[in-house]
């Protein structure tokens, strides 16, 4: 699948593959190719497909054809991020989906407003909290062939052929690293030769709080830096942030990708932000900008992986 110049084709909202192509911005920077996609929030129909898809109620702001990507064009590698794939990392039971005094309420009224979905209302992570980390493309080959007795010489050269794809495919692979992301090259001044913010989706939890998906990307001559936040406060409960950051160096074809979920209860947040001698109304503006919280709370997940393309 091209993911630059074709929208989600389960839910696509423009008509034309030009309205795809001119909502879309390109930067090629070494052997990598950054694209960005922005057009306008989702319609009535694609939103009840991908409430039927999903099998849980959408968030009331979600823009179902943005996109962000990242290809590496010797290989046809690519690291996208949108908002089905990151929806449907939502917990879909109730284990994990946080209580308020109207929850359920809140749950019903947003499954009445989606004509996609006649059944009953199911627990699902309401808060839409997801640990999507982005939604990897490998190349694939063709369908293997049966090899042995009865086979040509044509027919076994191309499924060693198709064994060496398979073995690059895993090649392509992120895989744990010990490496890390080199903040202070990143602090450096260098200058910006493409930026973009994506927003994915949104909702105000009914007037309990927010939760937000978003991806930033800022590319310099010899790297670049992608960040895709979940931010979610849920009012007198909850403050979470879950940040994937992907670092590429051009001048190696490294990919380093790293998931860090932060998170704390409402009031220790609240506390904090009072201890750092801000008044009360700083203090409800802090508690919009997750740039203010995310050092404030403590880290409860993290892992980084690499994959090597050069």
């Amino acid at each position: 699948m091209d993911p630059i110049h074709s929208s989600n084709g389960f839910f696509a909202t423009p008509s034309l593959p030009a309205a795809v192509a001119a909502a879309t911005t390109r930067h090629k920077q070494g052997n990598f190719v950054i694209s960005t996609r922005k057009l306008p929030i989702s319609k009535a129909g694609p939103i009840d497909q991908m409430t039927e898809r999903l099998r849980i109620p959408v968030p009331e702001m979600i823009f179902g054809d943005n996109l962000v990507s990242i290809t590496h064009e010797p290989t046809g590698w690519c690291l996208r991020f949108e908002a089905l794939d990151a929806l449907d990392r939502v917990d879909k039971t109730d284990r994990n989906m946080l209580q308020v005094a109207y929850a359920r309420d809140w749950s019903s009224s947003r499954m009445n407003t989606t004509a996609g979905i006649r059944e009953v209302v199911k627990p699902y992570d309401w808060s839409y909290s997801t640990d999507y980390c982005g939604t990897l493309d490998v190349p694939s080959g063709n369908a293997c062939r049966e090899t042995g007795k009865g086979a040509s010489q044509e027919e076994e050269k191309e499924d060693a052929a198709e064994e060496k794809r398979e073995v690059n495919m895993g090649r392509l692979a992120f895989e744990p690293s010990k490496e890390k992301i080199p903040l202070e090259l990143l602090k450096r001044r260098d200058p910006i030769l493409f930026f973009d913010e994506v927003m994915l989706y949104e909702s105000e939890l009914d007037d309990n709080g927010i939760s937000l998906f978003s991806v930033k990307v800022r590319v310099h001559q010899h790297r670049m830096l992608l960040l895709c936040r979940l931010f979610m406060r849920l009012d007198n409960v909850i403050v979470r942030v879950r940040d994937t950051r992907v670092y590429v160096d051009f001048t190696q074809d490294i990919v380093l990708r790293e998931y860090t979920a932060k998170e704390d209860s409402f009031q220790n947040v609240k506390r904090a932000l009072y201890m750092s001698g801000r008044l009360p109304d700083d203090i409800t503006i802090a508690l919009r900008d997750p740039n203010i919280l995310a050092p404030l709370l403590p880290i409860v997940e993290q892992r980084i992986e690499e994959v090597r393309l050069g």
